[in-house]
């Protein structure tokens, strides 16, 4: 892999959309452009439901204090804390690479989920716009596809993603872990505010698409009792569906979670720990396939049961994301041939 580093990017003010959503970043953010040998990850883990994704970028600038992915920024010789928000890879060959694999005579037109190891309509993106070009690829190969984000530049992409979904199909999920605004920028500092997230499910819904809210992830003691909420709100502005995860802390993310607690809430920090504790066996983290992605004890039998009360209760479905019984996981026969598969660091 060779990265080349940018020194002025791409300018996002000059592009269509002009503006920061939330307050710049305070540091000083690092792009490196990639060629990318190859863009397709095929996932081995039962914990998700899907087979492919694509990933435009590596790092990403949300900064979620919480955020599974950045350990996977180790890979690269960078750091899981501010490297991660900072230091962010552009893969430019992204869409070229795509188009190679989709046009594979072994290909046979799965759904691929944008993204896996970053939000692929973080704020870089309105410079380089690599996943409105994978989706450009999509379409032309009506190739369906899923997304799950918090970026509300998702919106830019509606006219795209509707006529895609008229072709092949196309299911959003906006991910919304957090209720109150105040709350949100101490975790995910550089994320849309959840009432820019709620505007991205309405404006999708009224284009048409299947949209629905990632509760995401949650996190006993903190953000559980914001689900009944979190739910009402989607409902109200066209979600369709809902799923939900618990916290994971792999790694290098335990500490740079820690550390962020213990330097937006310190009076809370003991509790969140806790309740962390009582639905992960009295660790902070479960590795095992299967448990990654949700809790186990009374207290996490107790978030279940008000997630799927307060589901039912404002007319979403369920949409399996790790947190109900997992369906058996097999590499497809007609999958592409090795060399166009991407080695699995992606989950």
């Amino acid at each position: 892999m060779k990265l080349r580093r940018v020194d002025n990017p791409p300018n996002p003010y000059l592009s269509e959309h002009r503006e920061w959503l939330v307050p710049p970043p305070p540091a000083r953010i690092e792009v490196y452009e990639e060629t990318a040998a190859s863009i397709l990850s095929h996932n081995e883990s039962p914990d998700l439901p899907f087979n492919w994704s694509v990933n435009p970028y590596r790092g990403c600038q949300h900064a979620c204090a919480y955020c599974y992915a950045r350990t996977y920024h180790e890979y690269l010789g960078y750091g899981a804390g501010t490297d991660f928000d900072t230091k962010l890879v552009v893969k430019t060959n992204a869409a070229e690479l795509l188009r190679k694999s989709l046009t594979h005579r072994k290909w046979c037109g799965e759904t691929i989920m944008f993204c896996g190891i970053t939000d692929c309509y973080q704020p870089i993106e309105a410079a380089y716009g690599i996943t409105r070009q994978c989706l450009r690829v999509c379409l032309e190969h009506a190739n369906p596809v899923s997304i799950v984000t918090k970026g509300f530049l998702i919106v830019r992409d509606v006219e795209l993603l509707a006529t895609l979904h008229e072709r092949a199909g196309v299911t959003v999920m906006i991910s919304i872990p957090f209720a109150d605004a105040e709350t949100c920028a101490k975790i995910e500092p550089q994320t849309p505010p959840p009432a820019r997230r709620f505007e991205a499910i309405r404006r999708l819904s009224d284009a048409g698409l299947p949209v629905g809210v990632f509760v995401s992830p949650i996190i006993p003691g903190l953000t559980d009792r914001n689900i009944p909420e979190i739910l009402e709100q989607a409902a109200e502005a066209g979600a369709t569906s809902a799923a939900f995860t618990a916290l994971r802390l792999p790694d290098s993310v335990e500490a740079v979670f820690l550390a962020r607690l213990a330097e937006v809430m310190p009076l809370r920090l003991k509790r969140i720990v806790n309740r962390i504790r009582d639905v992960r066996g009295g660790a902070l983290n479960d590795k095992r396939f299967g448990h990654r992605m949700r809790g186990s004890g009374t207290y996490w039998e107790s978030v279940k049961g008000l997630f799927e009360m307060s589901r039912d209760r404002v007319g979403l479905s369920t949409v399996n994301r790790g947190c109900s019984e997992q369906r058996p996981r097999t590499r497809p026969a007609t999958a592409p041939a090795p060399a166009t598969v991407q080695l699995n660091f992606d989950f």
